[in-house]
């Protein structure tokens, strides 16, 4: 188990140029764009235009920030993507061209290597504790607001954008919010 802080992630230009984006984690650790085998990042989208493309890459989009997003992949109808929609999968080498309704986002990323990883990502809002084991062979937990206590002890908790890394399936955990918490539980698998 591993606590990665929001306070040291590594912030760094999109592959396009057109921004910048703060990577969560990286495997293998050290691994550029062009070579990794998983990603999680979060971006501030300031404007509308095309997405960077990542060849062989599959993505899962989830709003963290701002009113929405308006999504055109690949020549598909137009997907409208807020704060409160699920999770959103889709190649990451297809066109993508964004649009911005309400002004800017800051989003939540996930990406992995198609044929040599697979992910899921479910947002979930907790009011209550959660008891879970994990089925991955990577499970992250990413706390969107609120603190998430993990386990009994209140001196292991996650504060805002705060993410817990759980390697191997069958770990047994409890994620207990204080008050209210909203997570992204992040799920990565072997292909």
């Amino acid at each position: 188990m591993r606590i990665l802080r929001a306070s040291d992630y590594r912030s760094m230009p999109w592959k396009n140029g057109g921004g910048t984006t703060t990577e969560i984690v990286v495997s293998p650790a050290g691994a550029g764009l062009d070579d990794f085998d998983w990603r999680i990042s979060m971006a501030r989208v300031e404007a509308g235009g095309p997405f960077s493309i990542f060849s062989g890459i599959d993505r899962t989009l989830s709003i963290l920030e701002g009113e929405g997003i308006s999504l055109s992949i690949a020549g598909h109808e137009t997907v409208e993507l807020a704060r409160g929609s699920e999770p959103l999968f889709f190649p990451a080498d297809a066109a993508t061209e964004a649009t911005l309704p309400a002004g800017p986002i800051t989003d939540l990323n996930v990406m992995t290597r198609r044929g040599r990883m697979r992910h899921t990502v479910r947002r979930l809002s907790l009011s209550e504790p959660l008891d879970f084991t994990t089925q991955a062979a990577v499970t992250l937990v990413f706390c969107d607001e609120g603190v998430l206590q993990i386990g009994e002890s209140p001196a292991l908790a996650l504060g805002a954008r705060d993410t817990l890394w759980l390697d191997g399936a069958g770990q047994t955990l409890s994620l207990r919010p204080l008050a209210h918490a909203t997570l992204f539980l992040i799920s990565i698998q072997n292909d």
